[in-house]
């Protein structure tokens, strides 16, 4: 089924459940901070993420242990593409100017800078 985007409910769930793995719907439960969702309003999302495709189950019994069909790093970069189209007018350094113009600490800074050395580095090895 083709994936589409999510909804702040659904991107909360899938959240959690990146960090947990795997996990029964009892579990998605518990991660929420009080007050709690309602344990059905936790199932309903469950569900449309199934449908949507982006949620994976095996039942047990009469439980289901729910998993990511789709990495969380692919998820970011899929809904960066768009924001990146949409706001920046397609431009990835205008993007890169935002964050390097006091959003970034030098750390940060420093890091982000070692990610782009490295991938000039391997692309330079590539075309050799």
């Amino acid at each position: 089924m083709e994936q589409r985007s999510l909804t702040r409910a659904e991107e909360q769930v899938m959240q959690y459940l990146w960090a947990l793995g795997t996990a029964y719907l009892k579990d998605l439960v518990e991660q929420f901070p009080e007050p709690r969702p309602a344990y059905t309003t936790i199932s309903t999302v469950v569900r449309v993420l199934v449908k949507k495709g982006f949620i994976g189950f095996r039942t047990h019994g009469k439980a289901n242990e729910y998993y990511s069909l789709i990495t969380k790093q692919k998820y970011f970069q899929r809904s960066v593409k768009p924001m990146i189209a949409n706001y920046i007018a397609g431009a990835p350094t205008a993007l890169a100017s935002f964050f390097a113009n006091d959003q970034l600490s030098l750390t940060e800074l420093e890091e982000l800078k070692k990610l782009v050395d490295d991938r000039i580095r391997k692309l330079k090895s590539k075309s050799k």
